[in-house]
């Protein structure tokens, strides 16, 4: 169901993408895409009680809450791929799918996971830990996505795949504008994280790395709509 993305291609094209007529280019591609009325309701809900906890502004705060949510669409796409595997088993071709399915939303998982655990590090490092705020309210919002996102994906592969199109196109404007409103004071503070020399990606101030987050979410969302479009093109 998902674009056949693994993590080294991945990493790739993150990094390219800090060149701005790369990211200009890329980003342009899938803005302003059209969804459904469903996952547009769904998304604006998500992002309405979002900015209700959390306020308009970007945060580090804000950062952690998205994350712990954006790797729900690919925890729920994994669970839901293996229930279709069970029923689908003796279709080669859709247990290709499928698989790989599994494998893109693992890849994705691990992504996602860099970004939370990195973020919660700085998070208590420097603004200290709240539990309801920072841990109770993202569990919550997790609890209902994953469910509205397995149901979307059980009977509509691409309304999933809209509503994620919509999370994560508003995790990188969240992102992009934190960049540039925050660009000079993030070169200043230097990034130190065994997590991220665990998954491989070396950066050398919070510029940086919110920079390469930001790409990653970028990807997410393009990724998202790239393969609608494919699934339009099978119909």
């Amino acid at each position: 169901m998902v674009p056949e993305l693994d993590k080294a291609e991945h990493e790739l094209l993150a990094e390219k993408l800090c060149d701005e007529d790369s990211f200009r280019a890329y980003k342009e591609e899938c803005d302003n895409c059209k969804v459904s009325f469903t996952s547009r309701v769904l998304g604006n809900i998500l992002v309405s009680l979002g900015t209700l906890f959390y306020g308009k502004k970007p945060s580090y705060q804000k950062f952690k809450a998205i994350e712990v949510i954006a790797r729900i669409p690919y925890q729920s796409w994994e669970v839901a791929s293996y229930v279709f595997l069970s029923a689908f088993h003796g279709n080669e071709k859709k247990a290709i799918e499928l698989a790989k399915t599994s494998a893109f939303s693992r890849m994705a998982q691990d992504n996602e996971t860099m970004h939370v655990v990195v973020i919660s590090h700085i998070v208590q490092k420097e603004h200290g830990a709240n539990f309801f705020m920072h841990t109770l309210i993202p569990v919550l919002f997790s609890l209902f996505y994953f469910w509205a996102v397995f149901i979307l994906y059980f009977f509509s592969p691409r309304r999933a795949l809209e509503l994620n199109y919509l999370f994560e196109d508003h995790a990188f404007r969240e992102y992009d504008l934190f960049l540039k409103q925050q660009g000079d004071k993030l070169k200043k503070k230097p990034v130190s994280s065994e997590y991220l020399d665990f998954y491989g990606r070396h950066v050398r101030n919070e510029y940086e790395l919110f920079l390469s987050i930001r790409n990653d979410e970028l990807v997410h969302r393009n990724s998202s709509m790239h393969h609608i479009r494919k699934l339009l093109e099978k119909k």
